[in-house]
């Protein structure tokens, strides 16, 4: 048995079959695991409740769309009116792909995309474009040498959800 918040080897298996092949399906996942087709459904129902599987959805590669270049924006912003204002701001922009709050020098950490350099200074110029935005701190990324992943997490958490069975 595994803690309430915890996973399972079981789990983990389930995740990483349906993070390398998305189309897989409950019936194909169930014969490749060799389990029941109602227990990979009662999984993936439990771990997209618990929020463990955030989206089923496909993942888009930015430079396949027209946008190879990659930068980090810090952004140093007014605290008078908090975070809103700016996020708002910056959620209206396509080319911001995420945001996040930060401790530091910077208020905010923002990756954008763009189709390329002079690109990449529209879009600064878009980014600043606003009164809360006192200053921006930008880095372009060169090489991505690992790109979001959570398979090594998903099997940590695996085995200390098993080592932790109460």
């Amino acid at each position: 048995m595994i803690r309430p918040d915890g996973i399972d080897t079981l789990d983990a298996r389930l995740i990483d079959l349906f993070t390398e092949n998305p189309s897989v399906g409950v019936l194909g996942a169930s014969r490749r695991l060799g389990v029941a087709r109602g227990t990979v459904q009662a999984r993936l129902d439990r771990l997209q409740s618990r929020g463990v599987i955030a989206s089923m959805g496909p993942q888009i590669d930015p430079a396949a769309l027209g946008y190879p270049v990659t930068a980090f924006c810090t952004l140093e912003i007014r605290q008078r009116q908090g975070h809103a204002p700016v996020v708002a701001h910056l959620a209206a922009i396509p080319e911001v792909l995420e945001i996040h709050s930060t401790t530091g020098a910077g208020d905010l950490i923002v990756r954008i995309v763009a189709r390329d350099n002079a690109d990449l200074g529209r879009v600064i110029d878009e980014i600043i474009d606003d009164v809360h935005v006192l200053r921006a701190n930008t880095s372009m990324c060169l090489v991505t040498h690992l790109d979001h992943r959570t398979g090594p997490l998903v099997t940590a958490a695996a085995e200390r959800g098993e080592r932790h069975v109460d």
